[in-house]
Formats: C-alpha cells, sequence, structure tokens
C-alpha cells in the first residue's frame, strides 16, 4: 500500500446510493450480478453492495408494505422516479440482453439511440449507454 493511497476501507469520506425494493436482496443481488460487484453485507433490513474501488456504495433497502415501483416515463398521479443509475458500457446490445437475462425489463419508452432505459426487478429504471 503506497502512503499516498490509503486503504480504502479506512477511508472517511465515503458516500452511496440508497434505493428500495420490496425483495431487497433479489434487486441487490441483480445489480451485483449486472455490474460484477459484491455483496459486502446482506440482511433482513439491506443488502449493500462494495463496488470494488473508490468509497462508492450502493444499498438496497427493504421497503415496507405499499410499495409503488416509479413510472417511465412520468404520468401525472403515479409514482414518479426520483433518481435512476447510469451505466456506461461497450457493447449495448449484448449488456441489454444480459441485464433482461438477469431479470431487467426493457421499457417500452426508449428516448435516445445510445441510451436504453430497463427497469430493475423492483421497476426502478436504470440506463445502459455508450
Amino acid at each position: 500500500m503506497n502512503e499516498e493511497t490509503p486503504d480504502r476501507w479506512q477511508r472517511r469520506d465515503w458516500w452511496g446510493v440508497v434505493v428500495e425494493a420490496p425483495d431487497h436482496r433479489a434487486v441487490g443481488r441483480f445489480y451485483a450480478a449486472l455490474r460484477g460487484w459484491a455483496v459486502h453485507h446482506e440482511d433482513d433490513g439491506d443488502c449493500v453492495l462494495d463496488l470494488g474501488e473508490g468509497v462508492a456504495y450502493l444499498v438496497v433497502q427493504r421497503a415496507d408494505e405499499g410499495y409503488e415501483p416509479p413510472v417511465w416515463p412520468a404520468e401525472p398521479g403515479r409514482p414518479r422516479m426520483m433518481l435512476h443509475l447510469d451505466f456506461q458500457v461497450t457493447d449495448l446490445a449484448a449488456e441489454v440482453d444480459r441485464a433482461v437475462g438477469l431479470g431487467a425489463t426493457l421499457a417500452a419508452y426508449q428516448p435516445q439511440d445510445d441510451v436504453r432505459v430497463l427497469l430493475d426487478p423492483a421497476g426502478h429504471p436504470f440506463c445502459l449507454y455508450t
């Protein structure tokens, strides 16, 4: 370990994104498989993903009863997307096929040629792009 590059686990500037899902384990494992990330911690309340480098993480937290997935594209009076994850890929078609094989759904509305909007197993929109 280089003195100028401290062990990432000793750093104190971690940041992350937390999303809710009724089956937090399934959605956490979906993103782990999609991106090649490790499941760092998993229990009855959340699934924490280690992105493998840097100091960012993704948490999928168990949603309580009444969970309604966001609607894409937005519709008046329906739950809207509050955020979405973007992932750069080199082969868009292959990665879309792989994501669908892992449990994603290709959204009907696709606003750009070099981006594909998909829905994770809990209905959260995410984008793959080149």
